[in-house]
């Protein structure tokens, strides 16, 4: 992964990761148990909208900055193509070069 310049969202990507190993932690402590309780399921709860919260910051930072990496369709649909033809005829002078 490469540096964030925004450094919100290196501090997003930050929390997210260190909200993901929480959670995780969590839930496998509480693999043996029969049921949770109810501040461990509040505790849950929490966690998981903080990382919602983050992934939503993040993925609308990379709509906005990112360029779509695809060449189907619908990525290729928003681009403006009127200064750009492949069938362009070279000129004669490039063309018999030797």
């Amino acid at each position: 992964m490469t540096a964030d310049s925004n450094s919100h969202i290196a501090w997003q990507r930050a929390q997210l990761k260190k909200l993901r190993a929480a959670l995780k932690a969590i839930e496998v402590d509480q693999l043996g148990k029969a049921n949770c309780g109810r501040a461990t399921q509040m505790t849950i709860d929490e966690l998981q909208r903080k990382i919602g919260e983050s992934g939503r910051c993040i993925a609308e930072y990379e709509r906005r900055t990112r360029r779509p990496l695809a060449t189907d369709r619908g990525s290729l649909a928003s681009v403006t193509w009127t200064h750009w033809n492949a069938n362009m005829p070279m000129a004669k002078s490039q063309r018999h070069r030797a």
